[in-house]
Order: structure tokens, then sequence, then C-alpha cells
């Protein structure tokens, strides 16, 4: 959604695919780009924990199973 261009001479950003100079934005205008990026940064870091988790728990899912069928076989 939002890519800042660092190759310019003047520095720019791509919202939606149209390039808009950082110098034409008003304060609250970057204000919510910045809030906008902390945010997908925040989300991206969530996804990788939830990611994380979901794979740890079941990890313990398959281990307790095994170790249920293997008392089951004895």
């Amino acid at each position: 959604m939002i890519k800042k261009q660092k190759d310019k001479p003047a520095q720019t950003i791509s919202i939606d695919d149209t390039e808009h100079k950082v110098a034409d934005l008003t304060s609250e205008q970057i204000s919510c780009i910045n809030h906008i990026q902390d945010l997908d940064r925040k989300i991206n870091s969530s996804q990788f924990n939830l990611d994380q988790l979901n794979f740890g728990r079941q990890a313990f899912a398959n281990a307790l199973n095994k170790s249920l069928e293997e008392v089951a076989n004895a």
C-alpha cells in the first residue's frame, strides 16, 4: 500500500500506486503514514508470533497423541 522511494532526488511515497512528494504532504498525512507503517510492522510481528504459537501447540498435541498411543499399545 505505502512504499517509500529512495532512489529519486525528491523523496516520494507511493500510496495505492500513486506517487506523492513527501514535501507536499501535510503533517497529519505524514502522521497517518507513520501510524500505518507502525501498525503494519505490529501486524507482521503478531502474525509471526501466532504462527509460532500454533506450531508449538500442534507439536504438543502431536506429542500427547503419540504418548497416548504408546500407552494404549503397551
